[in-house]
């Protein structure tokens, strides 16, 4: 009777730490999510712009995400700012080349929370044949429980000097400045749901 107390003891001990260590998958709700950039256009504006095809997955085992692994990829191809004309350049060897480099890549290597649903997330992003550390700020929304499912939400935030992944396409305006800024901010939002 002892052993047998003994082994159900330890296989409840098994399952409890099994469950708090168990990796939760999340899938995009690509319907509520969105990756969107802005640069500076003419030195005193700016143009903004969207990808309209992605995809990603988001992995943890901690209930903060402190032990996240997130990882996008994005089409390059599916650049969208609502000009076909300035769609078309972007797509050129002047910026992306996205005949040649077909993807944007992110791999996430820590996401660190700093209190107060705030984070940072770093990684790797690669855009062309370049491949460079990136911190995003990351403000987590939040999570619920609903007939849907669980969901959860964030928004990410990082600014990247395009010249350090070959978008060197520049030209100058009549006082100096450039048609197109260096800085490209991107904004990324998701909608996760967690995987059944």
């Amino acid at each position: 009777m002892k052993l047998f107390a003994t082994g159900l003891f330890a296989f409840a001990a098994l399952m409890l730490n099994t469950n708090l260590s168990a990796q939760t998958k999340w899938t995009l709700d690509k319907t509520h999510s969105s990756v969107r950039f802005s640069v500076s256009h003419m030195v005193v504006s700016e143009a903004e712009g969207t990808f309209k095809s992605w995809n990603g997955t988001v992995e943890n085992t901690k209930p903060d995400f402190t032990d996240a692994k997130i990882a996008f990829t994005i089409d390059v191809s599916s650049i969208n700012t609502d000009n076909e004309n300035r769609d078309n350049h972007l797509k050129s060897p002047d910026f992306f080349d996205a005949q040649k480099f077909t993807t944007i890549k992110f791999e996430s290597t820590s996401m660190q929370a700093l209190g107060d649903n705030k984070y940072k997330l770093n990684g790797n992003l690669t855009i062309k044949d370049v491949t460079k550390p990136v911190t995003f700020d990351v403000t987590y929304g939040g999570s619920i429980t609903g007939q849907r499912g669980t969901k959860a939400g964030f928004k990410a935030t990082t600014t990247i000097n395009r010249f350090d992944y070959n978008l060197k396409w520049d030209r100058a305006t009549e006082t100096g400045g450039l048609v197109v800024g260096k800085d490209v901010e991107i904004t990324v939002k998701i909608e996760l749901d967690q995987a059944k």
